[in-house]
């Protein structure tokens, strides 16, 4: 039996080769964590510039949703100030005649013996100044304007005797208002949304 010796340095060569299986292995996981860093970051990049360009859009129409509120807010106070001013013409319109009235009752009411020395006019109310030769006259009157379905609410504020061209007579000082007719009916259309 002979007994065969490697003389070799097998060990060595064991371990040259660990080493070299080592730095491939090495060199294999860095590449891997190379092309792994790689990818996640082209990845990330990618959703970063994806999410960006979407903020962007988002911004754009939020900047341009913001102009058409603006406009419509404007449109809205135009559209109010309008529907102010066309309630003001309706209330004119309805009342303009109410002058026409006032004095036409005054006229008609106005008992024999009596004349006005001024009427004054400040919104409803109505003040009537004027002269009567008694003061029964000035109760006829005041009945009389309260039976007008254009007048309400006659009352006499104060009556003192007084001396005109030579003659006694009394003056007067009354209050009386102007019937209005019901507002006008708001437009359905004006409705705020």
């Amino acid at each position: 039996m002979s007994v065969r010796i490697n003389l070799l340095p097998h060990r060595e060569m064991r371990r040259k080769q660990q080493q070299q299986q080592f730095v491939a292995m090495l060199c294999a996981v860095a590449l891997a964590g190379i092309l792994v860093w790689f990818g996640v970051h082209t990845y990330l990049d990618s959703a970063l510039s994806g999410q960006q360009a979407r903020n962007q859009y988002l911004e754009t129409e939020i900047a341009r949703i913001d102009k058409e509120i603006a406009e419509i807010n404007k449109l809205r106070e135009l559209i109010a100030a309008l529907l102010k001013r066309k309630q003001v013409v309706e209330t004119l319109q309805s009342n303009r005649a109410e002058t026409v009235h006032l004095l036409d009752q005054l006229v008609r009411q106005l008992p024999d013996g009596m004349y006005l020395k001024s009427v004054r006019q400040v919104g409803t109310k109505v003040v009537i100044s004027g002269y009567t030769q008694s003061q029964a006259r000035v109760s006829t009157l005041m009945r009389n304007l309260e039976a007008s379905r254009h007048l309400q609410n006659a009352s006499l504020v104060e009556i003192r005797s007084t001396m005109q061209g030579g003659q006694r007579l009394n003056e007067f000082t009354m209050n009386i208002e102007i019937t209005r007719a019901a507002e006008p009916i708001k437009d359905r259309g004006a409705k705020k949304g």
